[in-house]
C-alpha cells in the first residue's frame, strides 16, 4: 500500500511574529543607545521572562497565585552564590549559564512548596501561595547567612577570562545576554502550550470535574505546571541576579508578586504574547515613568483598574479585535471616531495630570518651594490659574471624551454587526 505524504502549510503569521520579535530584540538597543534605555530594555526582558512563567499558572492552569516571586527570587539567590563561587573559584561555570541555576532550584522549590499549594485549588491555592510567600520573605531576614539580610547578597558578574572578548562587563553585553534567554525561554514556552500537558492544563482551568471524570489527575497537572513554570521563573531571578549584581529579601517580597499579576493582567492573560506587552507597560511604569513624577504609582493603579473594568482581557484582547476588524477591512469607518477618542482622551489625560502633578508637588515637596515644572513651563503650585486651568482643561477633555466616546461607540457596534453579517453568510454558503 502506497504511502501518503501530506504537506501541511506553513503558518506565515505565526512565524512573521517570531521573526520580528528576534529582529525586535537584535535592533532595539542599536537605535535607543543611551545607558538608560538600555537597562530599561534589560529589565523588560527580564519581566517577559517572569511575566510568561506566571501566566503558565495564571493564565494556562487557572491558578491565581500571590507568591510567585518566591520561585524567582530563591532562584536569584543561588545564582548570585553562584556566580559569587565561580569568582572564588570553588566551581565552574560560564556565567552565560548563570540564568539555568537560578531555573534547576526555582523548579526544586516548585516540586517542594507545590506539593503544598496544589493539594487546593481556587480561592485555598491563593491563600496558601500568599502565606508561603511571606513565609519566605520573612525567612530571608532571619537567616543573613544565605540571604545576607536586609542588605541581601552581591557579587561581580565580570569573572574569568573573557569569551571571544565578552566579559559582560558593558551593559550591552548583558542586554544581549537577557534577549537571548528571553527569547529563548519565550519559545519553550510557547512550546509548552502546545503540548499534552499544556492542554490539558486549559481543560483543569476550565472544566476541572469533566477532566477528572474522562482519567486526569487534576492536583498531579496543577503540581506539574507549577514546576515548570518555577523552572522559567527561576531563570528570570538568576538574570535579574547578572543583570543588578545584587539580590535582596525584596525579590522574594510579595510587592515583587503583585506586580507580576499586575503586568499579566494588564497585557491580557488568554494570549501568549499578552504578558509581553503587559511585562513592557509595566516596566515603563516602574522604570520610566518613576524617572519623572512621584506619582507614577498612582497613575499605574489607575491605568490597571481602568483595564479591569473596561478591559478585563487586556492590551492583547484590544489589539485582536482591532485586528479582526482590519481583517475584514472595515476599518473606514472608524478612523474619525478614533481620532476624536483619541484627542478628547489625550485632553483629558493632560488635565487630570496637571491635578495630580499640582498636588503632589504641594504635598511632598514643602521643602523644595512651590514653583514647579509643569509641561515644561514653570508654574507656582501655590496659585489659582494653575489649578484653574488644569480644572478646565480637565472638564472639557471629560466633556468632549464623553461625547467621543458615545459616537465611537455607535461606530464600533456598526462595524461589528457588518462583520457577524458576513461571518454569518460565509456560514451559510
Amino acid at each position: 500500500m502506497a504511502a501518503t505524504v501530506r504537506f501541511a502549510p506553513h503558518d506565515v503569521g505565526r512565524w512573521l511574529v517570531w521573526g520580528l520579535t528576534a529582529l525586535a530584540f537584535v535592533v532595539l538597543p542599536l537605535v535607543f543607545t543611551k545607558g538608560f534605555a538600555i537597562t530599561l530594555l534589560s529589565q523588560m526582558g527580564i519581566a517577559i521572562v517572569f511575566a510568561l512563567s506566571y501566566n503558565m499558572l495564571f493564565g494556562q492552569g487557572g491558578m491565581l497565585s500571590f507568591g510567585h516571586a518566591v520561585y524567582s527570587g530563591l532562584g536569584a539567590f543561588f545564582a548570585i552564590h553562584a556566580l559569587n563561587w565561580v569568582g572564588d573559584g570553588r566551581i565552574w561555570i560560564p556565567v552565560s549559564l548563570i540564568p539555568l541555576v537560578g531555573g534547576v532550584f526555582g523548579a526544586l522549590f516548585g516540586v517542594l512548596f507545590g506539593y503544598v499549594t496544589t493539594k487546593k485549588a481556587g480561592t485555598p491555592f491563593a491563600m496558601i501561595t500568599l502565606g508561603i510567600g511571606e513565609m519566605v520573605f520573612a525567612a530571608s531576614l532571619m537567616f543573613p547567612g544565605f540571604f545576607g539580610g536586609e542588605g541581601g547578597i552581591s557579587g561581580n558578574r565580570v569573572v574569568g577570562e573573557p569569551v571571544l572578548g565578552v566579559s559582560y562587563g558593558p551593559a550591552i553585553e548583558v542586554y544581549y545576554l537577557i534577549a537571548a534567554w528571553c527569547f529563548v525561554c519565550m519559545l519553550a514556552m510557547y512550546a509548552f502550550t502546545r503540548t499534552p500537558l499544556g492542554r490539558i492544563a486549559n481543560a483543569v482551568r476550565d472544566n476541572p470535574e469533566r477532566a477528572e471524570f474522562i482519567g486526569y489527575d487534576t492536583r498531579r497537572v496543577r503540581f506539574l505546571v507549577l514546576v515548570v513554570s518555577a523552572f522559567f521563573a527561576g531563570i528570570s531571578g538568576g538574570l535579574s541576579a547578572i543583570n543588578f549584581e545584587i539580590v535582596t529579601a525584596e525579590n522574594v517580597s510579595a510587592l515583587r508578586s503583585g506586580g507580576v499579576l499586575l503586568a499579566t493582567v494588564i497585557g491580557g492573560a488568554s494570549v501568549f504574547f499578552g504578558p509581553v506587552l503587559g511585562a513592557i507597560i509595566f516596566t515603563f511604569f516602574v522604570i520610566a515613568l518613576s524617572e519623572y513624577t512621584k506619582a507614577w504609582q498612582l497613575y499605574l493603579g489607575v491605568f490597571f483598574v481602568l483595564m479591569v473594568m473596561y478591559a478585563p482581557g487586556g492590551v492583547a484582547s484590544l489589539i485582536l479585535m482591532n485586528l479582526r476588524v482590519a481583517a475584514h477591512r472595515l476599518f473606514g469607518p472608524l478612523w474619525t471616531p478614533y481620532a476624536r477618542l483619541l484627542a478628547a482622551a489625550a485632553v483629558l489625560l493632560a488635565g487630570v495630570t496637571a491635578l495630580v502633578e499640582l498636588s503632589y508637588h504641594l504635598t511632598l515637596n514643602v521643602d523644595g518651594g512651590t514653583r514647579m515644572k509643569l509641561f515644561g513651563a514653570e508654574v507656582d503650585a501655590a496659585d489659582v490659574l494653575p489649578w484653574a486651568i488644569a480644572a478646565a482643561v480637565t472638564l472639557a477633555g471629560a466633556l468632549a471624551f464623553e461625547a467621543a466616546r458615545r459616537g465611537f461607540a455607535r461606530a464600533w457596534s456598526g462595524v461589528q454587526v457588518q462583520i457577524e453579517e458576513r461571518i454569518r453568510r460565509a456560514g451559510a454558503a
